[in-house]
């Protein structure tokens, strides 16, 4: 099963707040970026398609406007995203110019799935930028969302987005190896699960909250993430994304992190999973 990953053609990889910035300051880790950047353009010169779901933009705004503790307020928050997301899509565009690869920016609701005409729109869009070689760079629209309309942490949204892509897979850098028994923060004897055909009640329980205050999703979102994605039709893995040659292993068929394996719901429908 893990020889067949490099063989997937339409790939989201979705790169959270821990992995793209220091976390000592908050300012983007440009090192790891930049590998980051590198690593998709050469699976894209390889043929692959390649959608990113990037977070980062308060996170970058916080540190833009000189903010020592993440903003709790929403408008504070929205403040903070408008500024970090234009920062944040440059240092992309910058890194991925260098590799003579275009990109786009995507920016998303809960809006543009519960409209069909936006919904279509959108995926129209995805594809034409995918036929034309584009590598889409997607984030929540923070600036506009409200409560009813957010999607809550980009776990979830990757999987909304390898959804509307019909990718056949997703892969989630985060700031752990995997699915473990327990927290391996806290328990030494905790074990990495390799494996998972079917989200069970006791991994659920035993998922955590966010181990970051840069983070907003933590293992139970990245489980909810694999719940839709895999009834959609893509497999989902999450890797650590500390050492971006990770990325390299996995593709390779190397067995790191936590593999999710696909089993497409009949008559899926997206609507049917935003009130989560």
């Amino acid at each position: 099963m893990r020889l067949q990953i490099k063989d997937k053609k339409r790939i989201v990889f979705k790169v959270g707040t821990s992995t793209l910035t220091h976390e000592e300051t908050g300012a983007v880790d440009l090192v790891k970026m930049e590998k980051f950047v590198r690593i998709l353009t050469d699976l894209h010169n390889q043929g692959k398609e390649i959608v990113v779901v990037s977070s980062g933009a308060i996170s970058v705004g916080r540190k833009a406007l000189s903010l020592k503790e993440r903003p709790q307020e929403r408008s504070m928050k929205q403040a903070c995203a408008a500024v970090g997301q234009i920062r944040l899509m440059t240092v992309y565009q910058k890194l991925f110019s260098e590799y003579n690869q275009n990109t786009a920016q995507i920016l998303m609701t809960k809006v543009t799935i519960a409209n069909d005409t936006s919904r279509h729109n959108a995926q129209n869009t995805f594809r034409e930028l995918l036929n034309m070689g584009v590598i889409p760079i997607v984030n929540e629209n923070d600036t506009v969302a409200t409560d009813e309309i957010d999607f809550g942490d980009n776990d979830y949204l990757s999987s909304i987005v390898s959804a509307i892509v019909k990718a056949d897979l997703l892969v989630l850098l985060s700031d752990i190896d995997g699915l473990y028994t327990d927290d391996p923060n806290k328990n030494k004897d905790a074990k990495l699960i390799p494996l998972v055909e079917r989200i069970t009640d006791e991994m659920l329980e035993m998922a955590k909250g966010p181990a970051s205050d840069v983070g907003t999703g933590g293992m139970s979102s990245k489980l909810g993430a694999a719940g839709i994605a895999n009834d959609a039709g893509a497999d989902m893995i999450i890797i650590n994304g500390d050492d971006m040659e990770n990325l390299n292993k996995l593709l390779a068929g190397e067995e790191i992190g936590t593999l999710f394996t696909a089993h497409k719901t009949r008559h899926f429908h997206l609507k049917n999973y935003l009130d989560r």
